[in-house]
């Protein structure tokens, strides 16, 4: 019997590849102060996902046009005249509104609502590995390519100028990045968890970590950690997938805050 014909080690690998993919690209999102911006991006993917329904076509295509045109949307309109969590929350909140509204007015089509806002981790098939892994075996792919760019245009986009770097180019790069992992990580985690899954590991590597490369290995590592116990442990205890594989990246968060704040008092 081939490995693959277990759904369970289906679902393990499709919560190892959406972690090492979110991970890394969640130290980004937290040096950057991106969190809202991800979140914004998550939700309205769930317009995408109405769309591709209505046109028969990819979810994974569908929410990816969609997170892009969201990145281009705030690119455009950022600074002029709107404060920017002014902006994404308008833009989120609306395309998250539409999205539902439509989802429901599809004629002939019987979706699981729940399992697009919280994951279905489960029901991942052999495709959904396939796009799963390319998407983010691309993400890391890209974030390898652009890793010293993408730091210094974080670090201070004055020295990125100095240093020929258009930090513009390196925020559209991120915004790519960051639609693909929303793309694919829908099917693990759903829509209302993407966020989490990007910020709380690389926020419970931060306090050990001394250079972004370690904190970018850790998060991964307790991004992966998160996707493999949480899977575990819904199956042991009957519970969600996805919210439980959250519970153990806060988890995991909790630890190392405690762990900081008993190394500074020990100090």
């Amino acid at each position: 019997m081939n490995f693959l014909d277990s759904f369970l080690m289906r679902a393990a690998l499709a919560g190892l590849g959406v972690a090492l993919a979110a991970a890394p690209l969640g130290c980004f999102v937290v040096w950057r102060r991106m969190a809202y911006f991800g979140e914004a991006t998550a939700h309205a993917s769930i317009l995408g996902i109405a769309l591709a329904l209505s046109f028969s076509t990819s979810i994974f295509a569908g929410v990816l046009v969609v997170a892009l045109l969201m990145g281009w949307t705030v690119s455009v309109f950022s600074g002029r005249g709107y404060a920017m969590d002014t902006l994404l929350g308008v833009i989120a909140h609306s395309a998250l509104a539409i999205g539902l509204v439509a989802v429901s007015l599809l004629q002939g089509v019987r979706i699981d609502l729940n399992a697009y806002l919280f994951g279905d981790i489960l029901a991942v098939s052999r495709v959904d590995l396939a796009i799963i892994w390319g998407g983010a075996l691309l993400v890391i792919a890209l974030l390898c390519w652009r890793w010293n760019a993408l730091l210094t245009a974080t670090l201070s986009p004055d020295l990125a100028y100095a240093a020929g770097i258009d930090p513009r180019r390196e925020q559209m790069v991120l915004t790519i990045a960051l639609a693909l992992v929303v793309a694919v990580a829908i099917k693990v985690v759903g829509v209302l968890l993407i966020a989490a899954l990007l910020i709380i590991p690389a926020a419970a590597a931060r306090p050990f970590a001394n250079t972004p490369e370690r904190m970018a290995y850790l998060a991964a590592g307790i991004g992966a950690f998160s996707a493999i116990g949480g899977l575990q442990l819904a199956f042991l205890y009957d519970t969600p997938t996805g919210p439980t594989i959250i519970c153990l990246a806060a988890t995991c968060f909790a630890l190392t805050s405690i762990l900081t704040l008993l190394r500074g008092s020990n100090s």
